[in-house]
């Protein structure tokens, strides 16, 4: 079928007025850039997003205590409580679906008084006593040194682990971090590892660095926070979301701390798996949208290769008399103008490809010379091989309509006459 002879007569009939179809070829060409661009820049903003979130475990969330909107039981309404050591371990014990249960609790914090004191300098900085498998929760670089671990919380040990931030605002260039100690409200605490945050989430990118975490234990301890707990991470195991959990977990709460059932505003909370699952869900839509608003431009340039095919074969209504005089079928015909459409689409979608993937190719360069790529919630453009695989299918199909249209219109042409035409 597609021998060297029907091959020629492709490229000369393209060539014959390469003006012409250039400018039907750019339809496609700029339908299928604009939409492999648009692809590719919905999931460069999904991948920066998700940056931003830096691996953190997102089917958690976070609890902590409001005061009671409700009265119940003779107790008043407005009613303070605090979480205790004993909530973690009743949580950890009715609910065999959960991973991780994390209490943490927290001091100062830089918009608040200093804090910390090491020689000379002090300076602001939140304080968090933590579990050792808050890391798996929210996952941090360690630099140097170590994170907190079990033996720190059961021999309550007064050690740190400290933000890169603060060495820089309270340690001399070149001086030893590990093994010194930092003065937390008036205790001693010896550092045991420094940090770099890999998460924006919760604000400030640069105070995400100067932040202080030490054993849970110790923290109560040091300062005097008996069994209360600030506040909790909880994070679900795999295929069970967090949020079919949450209000049984809310329940056990209200029921240990003598709360209406119904007071819903007296148990803080903030579901990152609800609020993941909303972006991805925007995602979703941006994709959709860039498939659409891609098939539209795409449509237009289709549509023009159309009307040209229309025009290239009235033009060659005698040469396909004199081919169906001599014996050519309507088959040959039809798979004739079919093949030059699809050709032609082919040609054009392939440049737009090579196109656009120049600029994706660009546009990583420029983002990756960025110095602080922290604050760009924009990462890494890509477009997937099965999304070209389905922009060439794209072209394949696109070209067969287009010339559908033509090619039935040549093979409806009576061979007598198409001779007789001028």
């Amino acid at each position: 079928m597609f021998n060297r002879d029907r091959w020629n007569e492709i490229l000369e009939a393209l060539s014959a007025k390469p003006l012409r179809t250039f400018i039907t070829a750019f339809g496609v060409f700029w339908g299928i850039t604009i939409l492999v661009i648009l692809l590719s820049a919905s999931t460069g903003l999904e991948n920066g997003v998700k940056k931003g979130f830096g691996g953190m475990s997102t089917n958690s969330m976070f609890v902590w205590a409001n005061s009671t909107s409700k009265p119940y039981k003779g107790l008043p309404q407005g009613r303070y409580f605090n979480y205790k050591n004993g909530d973690v371990d009743a949580i950890k014990r009715e609910f065999k679906d959960l991973l991780y249960v994390s209490p943490r609790n927290q001091l100062g914090g830089f918009r608040g008084s200093n804090n910390v004191i090491r020689g000379t300098k002090t300076g602001a900085y939140n304080v968090y006593g933590d579990y050792p498998e808050f890391i798996m929760q929210q996952p941090m670089k360690i630099l140097k040194g170590r994170f907190l671990n079990y033996e720190d919380i059961s021999q309550r040990r007064k050690i740190a682990v400290i933000g890169e931030g603060i060495i820089r605002e309270m340690y001399k260039p070149g001086e030893e971090v590990l093994g010194s100690y930092v003065k937390i409200n008036g205790v001693n605490f010896m550092v045991v590892g420094v940090y770099k945050s890999i998460s924006n989430m919760g604000g400030d990118a640069e105070e995400s660095q100067k932040q202080i975490f030490t054993p849970f234990t110790s923290f109560q301890q040091a300062f005097n926070y008996g069994d209360i707990v600030g506040w909790m991470a909880i994070t679900a195991k795999e295929g069970i979301p967090i949020t079919d959990l949450k209000s049984k977990i809310f329940d056990l709460l209200k029921a240990r701390h003598t709360i209406d059932p119904t007071d819903d505003r007296a148990i803080g909370n903030f579901d990152l798996y609800a609020e993941f699952s909303k972006i991805s869900g925007l995602f979703f839509i941006l994709t959709a949208i860039s498939y659409f608003v891609g098939g539209l431009v795409l449509l237009s340039g289709v549509i023009g290769i159309i009307n040209i095919m229309l025009i290239v074969v009235k033009e060659r209504t005698k040469e396909i008399g004199i081919r169906r005089a001599l014996g050519a079928t309507p088959w040959d015909i039809r798979v004739q103008i079919l093949t030059e459409s699809v050709v032609l689409s082919l040609l054009a979608g392939m440049a737009g490809i090579i196109f656009s993937t120049g600029i994706i190719a660009i546009a990583n360069a420029v983002l990756d010379g960025i110095p602080d790529k922290s604050e760009v919630m924009f990462a890494n453009p890509s477009i997937s091989l099965v999304v070209v695989v389905i922009a060439l299918a794209i072209l394949v199909v696109a070209g067969l309509i287009a010339g559908f249209i033509p090619a039935q219109t040549a093979i409806k042409t009576k061979p007598i006459d198409a001779l007789r035409t001028e």
